[in-house]
């Protein structure tokens, strides 16, 4: 196996370990059930993954393009929209876990008895769920401008594969207009051989 092939390979299997962990991750955000701090460090987590398979996958699509080899393009192709869906349930799991979070912090504030106990409660509860929902609100327009991001690379990717095509179909074209030419010619100076015997 070529030293290329292999190194190919290799990061196609690190590219699947590495959506596998995030689909995991994915798995804890939607059972967290402690606070917005936990939360947060796990989407702190998640985000560092999602860079990480970015990275990889871009290095692929590199590499395809280096080569101008077709089927790593359509693989890397086929990585970024199953990163597509990843990251899009990183976002699903992100809100849901925030809901539940809200409910059961609602919940444990009118378990509470003390009118004294509530407010305090309530303030501090207040003050925790705007600086959540901020933070929530602040890496969902970091994630939109992410994918924002990575919709572009895949139109790039995408007109790369068109023009590919494009040069290879027109080739074609070329050598079949070159071989008409040369039969034409074959045939032509084999009438003269014959007409100077």
């Amino acid at each position: 196996m070529e030293q290329s092939t292999y190194e190919t390979e290799q990061l196609q299997r690190e590219i699947t370990q590495s959506d596998l962990a995030l689909k995991s991750l994915i798995q804890n955000i939607y059972s967290c059930t402690g606070s917005a701090e936990d939360l947060n460090a796990l989407n702190a987590e998640g985000r560092t993954k999602l860079n990480f398979l970015r990275s990889l996958i871009d290095k692929l699509e590199s590499i395809g393009s280096e080569k101008q080899n077709a089927e790593i393009q359509i693989a890397a192709s086929n990585h970024r929209e199953q990163y597509y869906s990843t990251y899009s349930m990183f976002r699903k799991a992100n809100v849901a876990s925030l809901l539940a979070i809200e409910k059961m912090e609602k919940e444990e504030l009118y378990q509470t008895s003390g009118d004294a106990v509530i407010r305090n409660r309530k303030k501090k509860d207040k003050a925790n769920l705007v600086k959540m929902s901020s933070g929530v609100t602040d890496q969902l327009l970091s994630i939109s401008r992410h994918l924002a991001d990575t919709s572009k690379l895949s139109a790039d990717t995408l007109d790369t594969l068109v023009n590919s095509s494009t040069t290879v179909s027109g080739t074609r074209t070329e050598l079949v207009d070159t071989r008409t030419a040369l039969s034409q010619s074959g045939k032509l100076l084999a009438k003269y051989s014959r007409r100077q015997l």
